[in-house]
């Protein structure tokens, strides 16, 4: 008998009639002949209405982190027993365990947890019984006995990380959308549902802008090659599977377009040109917990250069007095720049075909599109744009690639 993990989101659950419609959808699995264990989220809006609870009880509006894992950690637990309770009122067996329960052991690292280990004993045994097992998303449980969460897209995490315990055969991702597109249909009214992905581009959509899934479960998937479905909870059409890479894949030169506004620049301007110099300005931002995205340092010249890095908009404020003392130190400037976006081209196949830089930068110039900066990997190209062009950005090369549904 097969094993199937299906993970469903907060819009999945929103409330009591999409949770029975859940219900169903498990018991029709079960039915067909496969062990099922479920991993929901919160219902759609709990989490946002604690965040606003506990900032309107706190002391400057900051809760302390330990005690919002606590309140956080119980919007899944409602689903938890309310899914469960759907499932038997269908007249199937089912059983709800948090995720402390279900045996997810994390680091101490509170609000943004990592996964340390997991003991699926108790999901096993339950699954034997003929249980469905509903397991609550996004939480975990130190050593010590602490409620943890696991941060941004944690029940993803979650529902890769129990398939991969239990070997499961396969990892549903259940959503609001019907897959992974190409693009955002959002931005590009033509961007069509891809039937199949490798991790790596799965990771570079994720990291490059796409909601769909968060970068950390992709990884965990990769890392213990857990296949998984993204599909939709509203229908019961294909979703996209993604999986080990295959020769068949290489076919395709770019699999997809990725967009990520709400991004500035800085740039350190005339630093010395010396060893040394780019370790004490990104050990600075590091210590202040921001994330860099793209980096580009200037040719040197009469012994200075320009370094420039992209980040979060929200982080901007924080980068700029993180710079500060470093750069009186050094007597040089800072400017700052946001209203931005980055737009990023994905597919393995850029490993084995050549010219797709040259097509994407053609692309944006026939739009009169400025490039402000560029990065590149194995198998993405990212370039900075103005953030008001974004969208015709991403419609012209997406459309250059010729990735818009026939």
């Amino acid at each position: 008998m097969s094993v199937i993990v299906q993970k469903y989101g907060g819009t999945s659950v929103g409330d009591p009639t999409r949770i029975l419609n859940v219900a169903r959808r498990v018991v029709a699995t079960q039915q067909a002949g496969h062990q099922v264990v479920v991993v929901v989220s919160a219902m759609s809006g709990v989490t946002d209405a604690l965040i606003k609870l506990a900032r309107e009880v706190s002391s400057g509006g900051t809760p302390p982190e330990r005690e919002m894992d606590m309140l956080l950690a119980t919007g899944e637990q409602t689903t938890i027993a309310l899914t469960a309770m759907a499932i038997q009122s269908l007249g199937h067996k089912a059983v709800s365990l948090t995720g402390a329960q279900a045996g997810i052991v994390t680091d101490g690292l509170h609000t943004k947890a990592k996964i340390r280990d997991i003991s699926p004993r108790k999901v096993q045994h339950f699954l034997k019984e003929g249980n469905i097992v509903v397991i609550a998303g996004f939480q975990g449980e130190t050593d010590d006995g602490q409620t943890t969460t696991l941060g941004r897209g944690g029940s993803d995490l979650t529902a890769i990380a129990i398939a991969a315990a239990i070997k499961a055969d396969l990892c549903q991702i259940f959503t609001d959308v019907e897959g992974v597109y190409t693009c955002d249909p959002r931005v590009v009214k033509t961007a069509r549902k891809m039937d199949e992905l490798s991790y790596d581009e799965m990771l570079e959509m994720a990291s490059s802008g796409s909601k769909v899934m968060q970068s950390r479960s992709v990884e965990f998937a990769k890392k213990f090659g857990v296949p998984f479905e993204v599909r939709s909870s509203f229908n019961n059409n294909p979703g996209t599977l993604v999986k080990e890479e295959t020769m068949s894949m290489e076919q395709v030169v770019i699999r997809g377009v990725s967009i990520e506004r709400n991004q500035a620049k800085v740039t350190l301007r005339q630093v010395a040109d010396k060893p040394g110099i780019a370790s004490q300005v990104f050990k600075a931002i590091a210590n202040a917990g921001i994330a860099v995205d793209m980096i580009v340092q200037n040719v040197s010249l009469a012994g200075t250069t320009d370094i420039s890095f992209t980040l979060n908009k929200d982080d901007l404020p924080k980068a700029q007095k993180a710079l500060e003392p470093l750069t009186d130190g050094l007597g040089k400037a800072v400017s700052a720049q946001d209203g931005i976006a980055k737009l990023s081209v994905v597919g393995i196949g850029m490993r084995s075909h050549s010219g797709v830089a040259a097509k994407v930068f053609e692309a944006l110039s026939l739009g009169g599109i400025n490039i402000q900066m560029i990065s590149t990997s194995e198998i993405k190209i990212a370039v900075v744009v103005d953030e008001d062009k974004i969208t015709e950005a991403a419609n012209l090369v997406h459309e250059a690639f010729g990735l818009s549904a026939e």
